[in-house]
């Protein structure tokens, strides 16, 4: 379903299984055993090791900001960690959401901190210590409000996010919205979003555009989700089938599993904050170039032409990013520069406001007169040159044959390789981070007794929370 706000665009919405998670990991309510289900059920970080990941960051400091169905910020798992943010429906905050579970989810991925006795219950977060900016769009099929892309990612600049969720699938851009995807990058704030999950071979205008980073999904094994989109402008995949993750204000059903690219996007903006976090002086380009020159393949696809379609450079290794030694590399790192000014077509100006650029182009305009020294000087320089020439064939006829340093029979142009090679850095052997008890084979290794469709039992109706 898409709705139509000045550009069409869906959430990369995630096929439920199960609907939810039964009613024993209710808040409160949970024995020691379902609370362990929960976190054992998200095997992402296990995969991460995610452990040694929070002791080098926990993306304290940085903000992220969820575009989606307005936060449920009294979640257990969130409370404390959602600001208050702007609901684009209807002007008011969006840290209250209690009907769409979607950004609840995405938040909980993001910056999940559990609960109870040492955190130790519920759903935690890649990047814990991270603060979610909520922004809420309008769900599925409701057409109150005439807000676009262009909004919220003004918004989520202005108000201080470094690092810009959107797990939704923007089929269609407007100019207006390709000039604020432009204005984060100014601003050197990531964006991050969902490739999709029809398993199209192209990507949206969102995912595909320069300055975004387009994610896709993988499973248990690393294997890419047979549902993901994919595309030449994917850039990395993450976790995105069978994910475990914190549900809207539902006294009986807190948390859910489901599939989708809306999951992996999530796990790349938490990773994205846990190196904003420990690399504060990296620009968004750099942080992607780390997370890039880190990410892995299953073992069956190390032959792979990166970037591919459907990995990209590989699915994302959090650990690797945070402590290989990677040179900062340039400025947008392997991110393609988004125009400020869509209209100028791909040989137009480089990011930034165009009024701004208008202005810098009045400011270092040159007079006539100055116009007139140049052309002078020009001419006699063009003169000097033809009498040297002149007097060098009457003069110097047998001289040394051609060749020197840069003319025939010289070295010549040796082209720059590029720092994102089709092969190299980015296959890496092993697992997402170091061996642990669930890479025993693979990348992944599926929770014990947690496997497709396996859900923690549920408790009689007397014990659930009130």
């Amino acid at each position: 379903m898409e709705r139509v706000y000045g550009m069409s665009f869906r959430r990369a919405l995630r096929v439920v299984g199960g609907a939810v998670v039964a009613g024993t990991l209710l808040f409160g309510s949970a024995t020691a055993a379902s609370a362990d289900e929960i976190r054992d059920a998200q095997w992402p970080l296990k995969a991460f090791d995610a452990e040694k990941v929070w002791k080098l960051s926990t993306g304290k400091g940085v903000t992220v900001a969820v575009v989606d169905d307005p936060v449920y910020g009294s979640h257990p798992d969130l409370k404390g960690n959602v600001l208050s943010g702007r609901n684009f429906t209807d002007g008011g905050t969006a840290d209250h959401g209690n009907a769409g579970d979607h950004g609840t989810a995405m938040a909980s991925l993001i910056a999940g901190h559990g609960h109870g006795a040492g955190k130790s219950e519920g759903v935690m977060g890649l990047a814990p210590d991270a603060k979610i900016l909520p922004i809420g769009i309008p769900a599925l099929g409701d057409e109150v409000g005439d807000s676009t892309i262009s909004d919220w990612v003004r918004y989520a600049v202005d108000h201080d996010a470094s690092v810009i969720n959107m797990s939704i699938e923007g089929r269609f851009l407007s100019d207006s919205d390709r000039r604020a995807i432009a204005y984060a990058s100014q601003k050197d704030v990531l964006i991050v979003a969902s490739s999709g999950n029809s398993a199209q071979t192209e990507l949206g205008d969102l995912a595909s555009a320069p300055g975004v980073v387009a994610v896709g999904a993988v499973d248990n094994t690393g294997k890419i989700w047979a549902k993901s989109d994919s595309g030449k402008q994917m850039m990395l995949s993450a976790p995105g089938v069978q994910i475990t993750s914190a549900s809207a204000a539902r006294s009986d059903y807190p948390y859910r599993r489901a599939d989708g690219t809306s999951d992996s996007t999530a796990y790349v903006s938490a990773a994205a904050a846990l190196l904003r976090s420990k690399f504060p002086n990296l620009t968004a380009g750099q942080v992607v170039n780390r997370l890039v020159k880190t990410a892995g393949l299953p073992p069956a696809e190390n032959g792979l032409e990166l970037p591919d379609p459907h990995y990209g450079y590989g699915f994302i290794r959090p650990l690797r990013a945070l402590t290989q030694d990677i040179p900062a590399g340039t400025k947008n790192g392997p991110l393609k520069s988004p125009q400020a000014d869509p209209s100028a077509g791909t040989g137009g100006t480089p990011a930034g406001n165009g009024d701004q650029q208008a202005r810098g182009q009045e400011e270092d305009g040159l007079d006539m007169g100055v116009l007139v020294v140049i052309a002078v000087a020009v001419l006699v320089v063009v003169a000097v040159i033809v009498i040297v020439v002149v007097r060098r064939k009457k003069n110097d006829r047998n001289g040394p044959p051609p060749g020197g340093f840069s003319g025939p029979g010289g070295p010549g142009f040796v082209p720059q390789q590029s720092p994102y090679p089709q092969h190299g850095p980015y296959q890496l052997p092993g697992p997402y981070a170091q061996p642990g008890p669930y890479q025993q084979s693979g990348p992944y290794q599926q929770a014990p007794g947690v496997g497709p469709g396996v859900y923690p039992p549920r408790l009689p109706t007397q014990q659930r929370g009130q």
